[in-house]
């Protein structure tokens, strides 16, 4: 996501690139169906926002797109505006979740290389029910207070507790209303559609980031003319939305912790937590028994303690600031660290984007009904991926009574889109790569650019060059890579590096580790807390 060399035009062809997409057209007059009202545009209250000269405002939306003309919502939108003579249309962006706040990405241009995002208005937004969209949904801010009932449910008790909790969580949910049965997927869709009409844009522009790569799917499905240039990286695979992609997810995760664990292995003369990736396993797992048994400061147990280290399975920035916590545990009993690390994946107080994610995922598809149908899966995957199934079987089972009626999946259908630049790391947990090459397929105008070995998810504009280069040709010219035979991936790059601890690191390799990690932490915060899609 730093500055990057990159050609454009000239240089894009004689990489082997394909064809160009045409430039932002004029606007044509509308067919039928809801047409909002312009956007009134002002100053914006975030800092981020405010220093990058952007401008807010809300769309309105109708509640429920068959009563165009009922209740209404208002979707939070940022703009920053194109810098150069030419100008390319507007992008949107989508970080990810469901859940994530997107209304600080307007700023994500400036992260493209060669400013090749420099002719596009970037437009970030809220999805509805998200953050400052009005209104925004939660159900209980205290969900996810430590200390909660183990994971793993070992006796009955702990099952017991946790079905109840999840049906808890449900039935708060109810006090939502008429919105919970309108934040599906194609909901958001419609949105999108609505804010390029009151954009004045015949066609949009888009960027997408984990779950963000489904809203581009669908939207390109329902409004193919509609879409001009789309950037999907990591990708959700169309065919498991989306009680079988959780269940890919655990086994992936799992492999992930184990690359983990043999990455603090290698570095044992900092760490001291094991010489080989399975004694840091089975300290790990010691760590785990001992706090479930007894939480650390009262507020580390068990539970906190997996979605502490939840993040090493997504992404490479953070395994320093793991590794540190792991170490000053074990070997100094430091648990404030551990508390710190918890608290910025779960804000306490804050479930916006937990309720946002079971409003989308538990109503996009019908989940299984019968609880005997979880428990099955979930053991029998549990016995060879124990990390974090039974963790996010909890996570997700909230959909067994959800209070709203689920509707049925859309079916990607890329045949008719004018293109895509796929990303995924080859070893991605949240979104395996088996998902990008099923949406390849889907889209025959596509390139998929993969990183094998790589294990971070959704990593372009995080300064690898092969990836982010690409991403400028495509975003500057429309040209993508080139399409192989078969299927897999169009062009490999390297992966995001898995970093070197600073104990050991040459004053070189500090110096790239403390850049690589400034530019994640300005990426992830942007993407703001976003694990789960």
């Amino acid at each position: 996501m730093r500055k990057i060399v990159t050609a454009l035009a000239a240089a894009a062809v004689a990489a082997g690139m394909l064809a160009v997409a045409p430039a932002a057209t004029a606007v044509q007059p509308e067919g039928p169906g809801y047409a909002p009202p312009p956007i009134k545009w002002g100053s914006c209250s975030a800092p981020s926002l405010a220093k990058a000269g952007a401008e807010c405002g809300f769309l309105t939306a109708p509640m429920d797109y068959a009563q165009p003309s009922g209740e209404t919502v208002q979707i939070a939108v940022s703009r920053v505006k194109h810098k150069t003579a030419k100008f390319q249309g507007v992008l949107l962006v989508n970080p990810g979740g469901p859940g994530g706040s997107g209304l600080g990405l307007s700023v994500l241009g400036r992260n493209v290389p060669k400013h090749a995002g420099d002719s596009y208005d970037w437009i970030g937004f809220d999805p509805r029910g998200v953050g400052s969209s009005k209104p925004a949904l939660t159900c209980d801010g205290n969900y996810f207070a430590p200390v909660r009932p183990a994971y793993v449910p070992k006796t009955p008790q702990l099952e017991t507790a946790w079905r109840a909790r999840t049906k808890g969580y449900a039935e708060a949910c109810a006090k939502n209303g008429p919105l919970l049965g309108h934040i599906k997927t194609t909901d958001v869709a419609q949105d999108m559609e609505s804010l390029r009409k009151a954009l004045g844009q015949k066609q949009i522009n888009y960027y997408g980031f984990s779950y963000g790569t489904y809203l581009g799917q669908v939207y390109s499905t329902l409004y193919p003319d509609r879409m001009r240039r789309m950037v999907l990286d990591g990708n959700v695979d169309p065919r498991k939305v989306w009680y079988d992609a959780n269940l890919d997810q655990d086994v992936a995760f799992d492999r992930n912790i184990k690359i983990y664990f043999g990455w603090l292995a290698k570095y044992d003369n900092v760490y001291h937590l094991g010489k080989t990736g399975s004694a840091v396993e089975q300290l790990w797992y010691a760590q785990q028994r001992k706090l479930d048994r007894a939480p650390a400061g009262g507020v580390i147990g068990g539970d906190e303690w997996t979605d502490v280290f939840l993040q090493a399975g997504y992404y490479v920035f953070g395994w320093e600031d793991m590794a540190k916590a792991f170490d000053g545990w074990v070997h100094r009993g430091d648990w404030q660290t551990l508390k710190a690390l918890y608290d910025k994946s779960n804000a306490p107080g804050d479930d916006n984007g937990y309720a946002v994610y079971n409003a989308v995922q538990c109503t996009d598809a019908q989940w299984p009904r019968d609880w005997n149908r979880w428990r099955r899966d979930a053991w029998a995957t549990h016995t060879h991926a124990p990390f974090e199934t039974w963790s996010n079987t909890w996570y997700n089972a909230t959909c067994l009574n959800w209070p709203a009626k689920p509707g049925k999946p859309v079916d990607i259908d890329g045949s008719k889109a004018s293109g895509a630049l796929l990303i995924s790391e080859e070893l991605d947990a949240a979104t395996p790569y088996t998902g990008s090459l099923e949406v390849r397929k889907r889209y025959p105008r596509s390139s998929l650019i993969s990183a094998p070995g790589g294990t971070t998810h959704a990593g372009s504009l995080s300064g690898v060059s092969c990836v982010d280069d690409k991403v400028a040709d495509y975003l500057a010219t429309g040209a993508l890579p080139k399409r192989v035979r078969g299927d897999r991936s169009d062009v490999q790059c390297a992966s995001v590096p898995q970093p070197v601890p600073s104990p050991v690191a040459s004053g070189a390799q500090q110096k790239a580790d403390a850049a690589a990690k400034a530019a994640a932490e300005e990426k992830q915060s942007l993407l703001a807390g976003l694990l789960r899609f």
